[in-house]
């Protein structure tokens, strides 16, 4: 997963300089996480999305054995220059955004929503990942919920068919095209929205 990556490279780091011992974790998303567990060639890997009965039944070496290490939050992020003051989104707004049915920042729902901010008629770029997530696995199962029609396509899941939009590889991927591309809105663990000083939507 590179949703915990932050903290991890931190423990890691201090634990590698008190014992000696250098622990080398790749941030490739939590689908590959999972392939590399489950054939064996990782000794640990880290999703945010449990490994479905599937997927446990499927590993080799015997029982997995899921812990729970850390907690985050998937946030909005947006690269929207002319706006003065944080954007307002709701659960259905945000899922029109990501299924291509908003496709301009001043639409009417948008505007609903943000009572006294001047929007620009400017187009709507999504960024979503890549890569198998678990990120993507909590953000989808968050649009899922708050909207019947993303819920029925393209639901919840670590990969999807995204209706819309260019892909990032990772988090950082991700925050990269959102800070790089203006009008680009995408779904990023909290640190990194952090780390790349990108303002979050209020949801």
């Amino acid at each position: 997963a590179t949703f915990p990556y932050p903290i991890y490279s931190k423990w890691f780091a201090d634990y590698a300089a008190k014992t000696g011992v250098k622990i080398n974790y790749q941030s490739i998303g939590s689908g590959g996480g999972i392939r590399q567990l489950s054939e064996q060639t990782v000794d640990f890997g880290a999703t945010d999305a449990p490994m479905s009965d599937a997927e446990l039944a499927k590993a080799k070496g015997g029982a997995v054995m899921h812990v729970p290490t850390v907690l985050g939050a998937v946030v909005l992020v947006y690269n929207v220059p002319e706006l003065g003051q944080p954007l307002k989104l709701n659960g259905e707004t945000i899922a029109a955004i990501f299924q291509g049915q908003i496709t301009r920042w001043n639409d009417a729902r948008i505007a609903a929503q943000n009572a006294g901010l001047t929007l620009p008629a400017t187009d709507i770029l999504v960024v979503h990942r890549s890569d198998g997530s678990g990120t993507s696995y909590v953000f989808t199962d968050y649009l899922s919920k708050v909207s019947p029609g993303w819920a029925a396509k393209p639901g919840k899941g670590k990969e999807v068919q995204w209706p819309v939009g260019l892909g990032g590889k990772g988090n950082e991927g991700v925050a990269g095209q959102v800070k790089q591309l203006p009008g680009a809105i995408g779904y990023v663990e909290l640190s990194y929205a952090n780390q790349n000083h990108l303002p979050t939507a209020l949801v």
